[in-house]
């Protein structure tokens, strides 16, 4: 009898101890396997760039992964205000942005990590000899629309410089209005440096006089309802890197 209680004794710290390590080997590979998946909100003229930022930024973080929504930033400020789920959001200008913020829609300050400069995009070769401003006239012209970055820099510029638009149409993002010249279906459109040199030589660039004197700062923040922050805050610290720089700079971008 002494025997067989002895064996069952034996049997149960066994599995106890066989339990014990079971559950605390599981404990570890779930912390250290731990994935993150951020959603970044950005603006148009950033898709090219980012996509390259967010493998940079993997390097740094490997258990986050980052996804992408692009559009014209005042419809992700929209999406955002709507409830939306993101953790981040960029848009191509501080007037977009600052929506949010006072809306109280901001984990905190937003950061200034890049800035664009407006140029015209005419077809290779610049068939129509739009050369500047006076040759508007008589040539379909694109821009975006008012409510957009880019269109209210196009505004901008065009009250300094006394110039009178009268667009074919207005976009509600800088690619769409890329996307018309490059498709030919327009003459020219107002968009940033930016677009033109990821543009493969689909469009070519004719300067703006006096673009150099409306400049659109891009700012990123954390977005107050993101249940990743710790993350966010990372990836907004991250577009301020060295790594992050670089890229922006040879995509044409100019950077703090």
């Amino acid at each position: 009898m002494k025997k067989c209680i002895v064996a069952l004794c034996t049997v149960a710290l066994l599995t106890l101890s066989a339990c014990s390590t079971g559950s605390a080997s599981s404990g570890d590979s779930a912390d250290s396997n731990e994935k993150t998946t951020l959603t970044v909100f950005a603006a148009a003229s950033l898709t090219e760039v980012f996509d390259e930022i967010a493998t940079e930024f993997k390097k740094t973080e490997p258990n986050t992964d980052v996804t992408f929504s692009f559009a014209g930033s005042s419809d992700l400020v929209s999406q955002i205000t709507e409830g939306a789920p993101a953790d981040v959001i960029a848009t191509a200008d501080e007037k977009t942005m600052d929506g949010l913020a006072g809306d109280g829609l901001l984990a905190g300050d937003p950061e200034i990590f890049a800035s664009n400069t407006l140029t015209l995009a005419v077809a290779p070769g610049n068939p129509k000899k739009i050369r500047t401003s006076k040759d508007f006239a008589g040539n379909d012209l694109v821009v975006c629309a008012p409510q957009v970055p880019c269109g209210a820099a196009t505004e901008k510029w065009a009250k300094q410089n006394d110039v009178t638009l009268d667009p074919a149409s207005e976009e509600n993002s800088v690619t769409d209005v890329l996307g018309k010249v490059s498709a030919g279906q327009a003459d020219a459109g107002i968009v940033y440096v930016t677009d033109v040199a990821r543009a493969d030589g689909s469009v070519e660039q004719v300067d703006l006089d006096g673009a150099d004197k409306v400049v659109n700062q891009y700012p990123a923040a954390t977005v107050k309802a993101s249940e990743n922050q710790e993350q966010a805050d990372a990836f907004v610290t991250f577009l301020r890197s060295d790594a992050a720089v670089k890229l922006l700079t040879d995509a044409g971008f100019s950077t703090p």
